[in-house]
């Protein structure tokens, strides 16, 4: 399970009951919720919660480096808790499932210097794309 509430609290970020509901529905491994899927969950908890206070506190915590926006695609961007663990994505090509998989080696090293065109590189994203289960049998 991801400890973003721990961080926050940690990090003194005010937990209003609208921050705390998204923090909570957010929480979790393997959690790459749309901001609609982060709103729907929310209201389940807490009613009275606005859309907009949802991309608020979606925005705060994205500035805040809490959680990470996964874009594959073309489709609407998701968020990711797991923002301080290190993990690629491994996504779904039929209905876009995410799940986070953390693969051996380091991915820097697999770019040979000739290929680095002098750039001095800080970081790699690799996404891993095939069908889930239940789209390789329908």
């Amino acid at each position: 399970m991801s400890d973003l509430l721990e961080r926050l609290r940690e990090r003194g970020w005010r937990l209003t009951s609208q921050r705390r509901v998204v923090a909570e529905v957010l929480d979790g491994d393997h959690v790459h919720l749309t901001a609609d899927e982060v709103h729907a969950r929310a209201v389940e908890r807490l009613p009275e919660i606005s859309r907009a206070t949802v991309y608020n506190a979606l925005g705060e915590l994205v500035s805040l480096g809490e959680v990470v926006e996964v874009s594959t695609d073309g489709r609407a961007k998701r968020y990711d808790p797991n923002a301080h663990r290190q993990h690629e994505h491994l996504v779904c090509s039929g209905c876009g499932l995410i799940r986070d998989v953390h693969p051996t080696g380091d991915p820097l090293e697999q770019l040979p210097a000739g290929e680095r065109f002098g750039f001095t590189v800080s970081g790699v994203q690799v996404t891993y794309r095939g069908l889930c289960p239940a789209c390789a049998r329908g």
